[in-house]
């Protein structure tokens, strides 16, 4: 398998840890190990210190697996897999789903391993596009007539990387009928699930609902701990399980036993991390709303209905690359060109789950602010 490089991972490479003003994040605000430890009482830091550093269980410790199963309903131990993080989890799923020839529908635009991987493998693609025009709202006849014989996974994302938007309960029972009348696989990154503004507005885990779907879950997004390098799936398809399990001998073969003990004390509080970093979104967004109504002579602004993301675009002729490039050049301020997503010349990716969000935005207002005075001289 040979894969290109991955455009957004080699763009933050370059920028992420030299800018001074991350406005492009897509994970939450972290926490220290400290705050994690107090969470739980005092046996916990001896637990830690204690803690033995050799393998772990390949398919995850199991207080944890079952910790992870807590946030589901249908789900038990046996139904987790741990993994190093997301992207481990996506490149096991489409290396034992996925064969050449097969045919893949993909919610787009999208993080680039859910296609990437499938087309090393051979696989036939069809990107279910989403459209800006109509409030990100995917077309459901369109993925209805691309279903063919050889169709062997939908692959969808909500709360959706990078626009924010999220389906209804509704739209997603019509995407599982859908599958289960064909018998097609159905992968859910849900790593921003618990990040709704509105708690009516979640959706149940397509895991609980469809016997052959795979929901993706990770520590970094909704709590904020992307250093633990913790994802999971959850399936009830024990066929997909199995083969997912054996695969990851080939990876990572087993999770970091630190990460694996503070994950457990996290998700134990997962209400407590996500509601922190709900309200840091809350915050921000109100600060969002103004920023884009004062500039609406250059910006298209959809507020999102969930996670730390958006997906704005730029009016004019303005190349977005350009923009952004610009921007973190003279401001420091770093934000995400669609270009990196494939998906056109116009649209940015914006974060705010951080607390420093009005230091970063600041700077892009005095970048924007300059700009409007030079174009007016």
């Amino acid at each position: 398998m040979k894969l290109p490089d991955f455009k957004l991972e080699r763009y933050f490479a370059k920028y992420e840890f030299n800018s001074p003003y991350l406005l492009c994040c897509s994970d939450c605000e972290s926490f220290t190990v400290k705050e994690i430890l107090e969470l739980a009482d005092a046996s916990a830091a001896d637990a830690l210190e204690k803690l033995w550093l050799g393998y772990t269980e390949s398919q995850g410790h199991p207080e944890l697996r079952g910790t992870i199963a807590n946030l589901y309903r249908e789900a038990s131990e046996k139904n987790v897999l741990v993994c190093s993080g997301a992207e481990e989890a996506i490149f096991i799923f489409m290396n034992i789903a996925l064969n050449k020839g097969d045919h893949i529908i993909v919610q787009y635009p999208c993080y680039q391993s859910l296609f990437e991987i499938a087309r090393s493998i051979g696989c036939e693609i069809t990107q279910w596009e989403m459209k800006e025009e109509n409030n990100w709202q995917p077309d459901l006849d369109i993925l209805k007539n691309n279903i063919k014989a050889n169709t062997k996974a939908i692959i969808i994302n909500s709360p959706h990387n990078p626009t924010g938007y999220l389906m209804s309960q509704d739209m997603l029972q019509k995407i599982i009928d859908l599958a289960r009348q064909k018998n097609i696989l159905l992968f859910s990154d849900e790593v921003y699930r618990g990040l709704e503004y509105n708690v009516t507005d979640q959706l149940a885990a397509a895991c609980d609902i469809y016997e052959n779907a795979v929901s993706l879950g990770v520590m970094s997004k909704t709590y904020g701990l992307a250093g633990l390098r913790i994802g999971w799936i959850v399936t009830r398809n024990q066929e997909i399980y199995q083969k997912m399990a054996s695969f990851k001998d080939y990876t990572s073969i087993c999770n970091s036993a630190p990460s694996e003990l503070l994950a457990i004390l996290a998700l134990r509080n997962h209400q407590k991390l996500a509601l922190r970093n709900l309200k840091i979104i809350e915050n921000n967004l109100q600060l969002l709303d103004q920023f884009f109504t004062k500039y609406k002579h250059l910006f298209n602004w959809q507020k999102p209905k969930a996670g730390p993301i958006a997906f704005p675009s730029i009016k004019g002729d303005r190349n977005v690359a350009d923009f952004c490039h610009d921007l973190v050049t003279s401001k420091g301020v770093l934000l995400l060109p669609g270009n990196y997503y494939d998906f056109g010349q116009r649209n940015f990716r914006i974060g705010f789950g951080r607390r420093n969000l009005p230091q970063c935005l600041a700077g892009l207002e005095q970048y924007v602010s300059e700009e409007v005075s030079h174009g007016s001289d």
